[in-house]
């Protein structure tokens, strides 16, 4: 059974949290404290965390910075902060996933299915199917309902990065930084002319028109078959 690490200060979320992983056949362990529960990521050893940015103790960003130096796991951020700096400051600290109170359940267990997925299943040495993408990573090629795209290689490695996160929203920043360096991440206009070619190289039929989702403000989303 895969277990769950949730940190929420708020009893009455925890316990719902709670009921409804167990439903659906997750063991669940939460803490209420910051402290509390870095200490559980220790002894519990999970495969995924629910984490809110709200904690009594030690704000949730700096307990994903203390997670995240050592534990590569999927985590989820689950608060009631809404704004675009805290989603993206949260993404760039190595949050896997943001969800904003109040949420959808069903939204909720979907990115967790993703998140674990995704963390035990990423090899860029193998092929990557989704509907009628497929990239083949060693072959360098990329086809769509067996037509082969050609791509320049800028977009070739954007599109390799929103695979390598499949299902992850990934930051403006990132998406900057990994391809053009660290001195080009103010440049977002950059991305907005890329990703445009990429899509529409990519469009066929439905499912790859909406393949490439935008995150207002954030990043970039690559949709995937649950």
């Amino acid at each position: 059974m895969r277990r769950i690490l949730v940190i929420e200060d708020e009893e009455s979320v925890a316990r719902f949290l709670v009921s409804s992983l167990e439903e659906n056949h997750y063991s669940v362990r939460t803490e209420i404290s910051g402290a509390k529960g870095v200490q559980a990521a220790i002894e519990y050893r999970p495969d995924l965390v629910i984490l809110d940015l709200g904690l009594p103790d030690i704000d949730g960003q700096t307990v994903l910075l203390k997670l995240r130096e050592w534990m590569k796991v999927p985590i989820i951020i689950l608060t009631a902060r809404e704004s675009d700096a805290d989603k993206v400051l949260a993404l760039d600290q190595g949050a896997d996933d943001y969800l904003t109170k109040p949420f959808s359940v069903a939204e909720l267990l979907a990115r967790i299915r993703v998140g674990l997925r995704h963390f035990e299943s990423v090899d860029q040495s193998t092929i990557y199917r989704n509907g009628r993408l497929e990239c083949d990573f060693k072959g360098h090629t990329v086809m769509v309902a067996g037509t082969l795209v050609r791509l320049t290689s800028t977009e070739y490695d954007i599109l390799r990065v929103l695979v390598k996160n499949a299902g992850k929203v990934v930051t403006h920043r990132a998406l900057l930084k990994e391809i053009w360096g660290p001195n080009s991440v103010e440049h977002t206009q950059y991305l907005r002319v890329y990703v445009g070619q990429l899509r529409k190289k990519l469009r066929a039929e439905d499912f790859t028109a909406g393949l490439i989702v935008t995150e207002p403000g954030i990043g970039y989303r690559l949709m995937q078959e649950d």
